[in-house]
């Protein structure tokens, strides 16, 4: 096992997850849509690896926790619209961040829903995103109006998706990396597909050319590449190593934000940016 290997793996996975909030910014495609793609080349993309590398799909595993595997798979794919949905909304940061407050949820359930003890530690870690989400969001100009809620709220809708899949996986018994990721990335696109074909009758081809090319990249490399990556290396690498450097993908967009779309926090966004990821990351590892 090559642990230097494992982890420049699960960081080029982080770097691509988190290159995908400032890319949607360019492409001209309904995010529905995009999520649709995202779906169907995503499986496509892990089927062909997994055939590749000889690696079997578990169809026991999967029957056994099949009801878990749809409800996450169609939870992803409602986490992608909402995201990307807030993305147009409001500033990829802003968007990211709201996302990335589903740890800290799940880390405030965790007493109810997994029997965890929640210490003071973690609870410090809770109040500290809190507070970092009221900066990062502007709270004074969303009172008075100056600022547009709906971008916030998909951003918090987003992460009401994200801490379901969470809890989906924590549930399931026996399913690998990459069968879990089959099914759920083939659940996503099947939930989308019917909104998809009803209201804009299949999939709109009126879109640029590098609306088209950028969507193709994003479903290749930043989807089931990303996939590969990150599910060939997790299994190689410390629990706590791997979600301490899954906050490397929300500091990316909050960077990228600012810096490719010049959409800056501003000195209390900054701060708030820094609590909510550095919590997050924090809640992750401690224990009480």
């Amino acid at each position: 096992m090559d642990i230097t290997k494992a982890r420049l793996r699960f960081i080029a996975a982080m770097v691509l997850y988190g290159t995908i909030g400032p890319m949607t910014r360019f492409i001209d495609i309904p995010s529905e849509v995009v999520v649709l793609l995202r779906g169907v080349v995503g499986t496509l993309f892990v089927l062909l690896f997994m055939r590749i590398r000889g690696i079997e799909v578990n169809r026991d595993a999967i029957r056994s926790n099949l009801a878990l595997l749809l409800v996450s798979g169609a939870t992803l794919g409602l986490n992608w619209v909402f995201l990307f949905a807030a993305y147009s909304h409001t500033t990829v940061a802003i968007a990211s961040l709201c996302n990335y407050m589903a740890p800290i949820v799940i880390i405030a359930l965790s007493p109810f829903l997994f029997g965890e003890k929640l210490g003071p530690k973690r609870l410090a870690c809770v109040v500290a995103a809190v507070a970092g989400i009221l900066l990062v969001s502007d709270l004074p100009s969303i009172m008075s109006g100056e600022v547009n809620l709906t971008g916030i709220m998909l951003g918090f809708a987003s992460a009401a998706c994200f801490v379901i899949i969470v809890i989906c996986n924590k549930l399931m018994a026996g399913v690998s990396g990459y069968d879990r990721v089959l099914m759920q990335l083939g659940a996503s696109a099947i939930i989308v597909l019917p909104y998809v074909l009803l209201v804009h009758h299949g999939i709109p081809l009126e879109a640029d050319l590098r609306s088209w090319v950028l969507a193709g990249v994003l479903c290749l490399v930043q989807t089931g590449f990303a996939y590969v990556l990150y599910f060939s290396a997790m299994g190689d690498l410390p629990a706590q190593e791997v979600a301490l450097m899954s906050y490397i993908e929300p500091a990316l967009s909050v960077l990228g934000s600012a810096l490719i779309l010049h959409e800056p926090l501003g000195i209390a966004g900054t701060i708030g940016a820094v609590m909510i990821i550095a919590a997050a990351a924090v809640g992750e590892v401690v224990q009480e």
